[in-house]
């Protein structure tokens, strides 16, 4: 195994290299987030709710930008039409296919 910054040569697996503390691995890759509305924080359309989820901050926060956008800049409620018009769905999970239980008869 090799250092990909230093080139220094180790026999065994290391994370990181000793010599110019370079990790050795690749960190793993995250999927892409998207802008989506949301399913589960919104109030109105889940544009706020959408936008809280992808930049992680409190949709509460973001509701309240958006608002003094709205009164002192005057695109706020255009802009929030857009998105709502613009942004995609959240896909939903599939859940597994549950099995139907029918009930049993009696019988005499």
């Amino acid at each position: 195994m090799y250092c990909p910054q230093c080139g220094r040569e180790y026999s065994e697996r290391v994370n990181f290299c000793c010599n110019c503390g370079a990790p050795m691995v690749a960190p793993p890759a995250k999927p892409p987030r998207k802008l989506t509305l949301s399913r589960t924080d919104k109030k109105i359309g889940g544009v706020c709710g959408g936008f809280a989820e992808y930049f992680e901050v409190d949709a509460t926060l973001v509701r309240l930008i958006w608002v003094i956008m709205a009164l002192f800049a005057g695109w706020g409620v255009i802009g929030y039409l857009v998105c709502w018009l613009v942004m995609p769905h959240v896909p939903e999970a599939q859940e597994p296919a549950q099995a139907v239980v029918q009930p049993q008869t009696q019988s005499h």
